[in-house]
């Protein structure tokens, strides 16, 4: 097993040198050496479960998980595959530490491009050092830089991705969650479209979890109740956010050209704060947002945001079209693999559901 998955990794390499700088070999020879480590030491599943020595709590969790992942794929209609069917111990809180940066006067990514994947907004490490190694290369570049740790990641269906502990470590609902969030990466995945693959992702692991829980507990369960009420937060959220994104795009516009004072530059993240605290935060039925009204943001951080949650209810909208079918909606973002644009074509999907008469 490690054999075959050393030199499936070997071979991304070789393809991939053949199109990257000095600088981008290096880095991905190195995350292709952590991907072999990671996977080599995957465990059976259902060993670790039967193993005396792991804990209850752990074995809910795997069985959980277990559950979900056949959920999303006999019930939600993601890709079948064998993805957390073993598992991993790091050891660590996070499995890759993710670093993003933006200008500091307007509101846009700095992209990376890899083989396969395309141009991406974010740049991951499997450990700290590397990340904050980057941190200072984009700040001497005066950029913004946000810096984040991630529990999960997908490898777009190229290894059956293990179930990490970093995974169980929060509630049961974040752990149908992100298991439902990362098929869909496996199952739907645009080259040079992160925005639209974050945000499908992410609507449909919202979407997912709630079914999941509501076919396993009932129209009753306290759980089912919790997921309802982050779900609604999501939703709220990411209105407000999509608003002031759109927002602070125009207050730079505004400024093109001209120097922009870091302290107005900071007033104007604490408008955006206050704003949230005093309109949106009071909507709210969960503390899935609570942390946004202290936290410190920059350009980077806000971008991160509209990468995953901003305009939800593109997908909201198609959802409804279709009947609240979760597997129309995922076939139908199936579909736009093949547009040239696909966030353009799902605008004027529905731009002509609400003007018939156009198309």
């Amino acid at each position: 097993m490690a054999k075959k998955y050393g030199i499936a990794v070997v071979f991304i390499i070789l393809i991939a040198t053949q199109f990257l700088s000095g600088c981008s070999i290096g880095y991905i020879a190195e995350s292709a050496y952590y991907q072999i480590k990671l996977l080599n030491n995957r465990e059976p599943i259902d060993e670790v479960i039967e193993n005396p020595d792991t804990s209850k709590e752990t074995k809910e969790k795997l069985l959980l998980a277990k559950e979900v992942q056949k959920y999303s794929i006999e019930t939600l209609g993601l890709k079948k595959s064998d993805n957390y069917s073993s598992f991993v111990e790091l050891g660590r809180p996070y499995v890759t530490y993710v670093v993003s940066a933006s200008p500091k006067n307007k509101l846009e990514h700095h992209t990376w491009w890899f083989p396969i994947v395309g141009s991406v907004p974010y740049k991951g490490y499997f450990y700290p050092e590397g990340a904050k190694e980057e941190k200072e290369r984009l700040l001497e570049d005066d950029l913004d830089v946000y810096v984040r740790g991630v529990t999960a990641y997908s490898t777009l269906g190229w290894f059956n991705d293990p179930l990490l502990s970093s995974m169980i470590q929060y509630s049961n609902y974040s752990l149908a969650n992100v298991i439902i969030h990362e098929n869909v990466h496996a199952t739907i995945y645009i080259s040079s479209s992160a925005g639209f693959n974050e945000r499908l992702a992410t609507y449909i692991g919202d979407v997912g979890a709630e079914l999941y829980f509501k076919s396993k507990e009932g129209d009753d369960s306290p759980t089912l109740a919790e997921v309802k009420n982050k779900n609604h937060d999501s939703k709220v959220f990411s209105k407000f956010i999509s608003g002031e994104i759109k927002s602070l795009k125009k207050w730079y516009k505004e400024r093109e050209g001209k120097e922009i004072a870091e302290e107005d530059r900071q007033a104007r993240f604490q408008e955006i704060k206050d704003n949230f605290y005093r309109d949106w935060f009071p909507k709210m039925k969960s503390k899935r947002y609570e942390k946004f009204k202290d936290m410190k943001i920059n350009n980077a951080r806000l971008m991160q945001y509209k990468l995953y949650v901003s305009d939800l209810t593109d997908f909201e909208k198609i959802y409804e079209k279709l009947g609240r079918d979760i597997k129309k909606l995922i076939a139908y973002a199936k579909e736009l693999e093949k547009a040239d644009d696909p966030e353009k074509k799902l605008k004027d999907d529905i731009n002509n559901l609400n003007n018939p008469s156009s198309k």
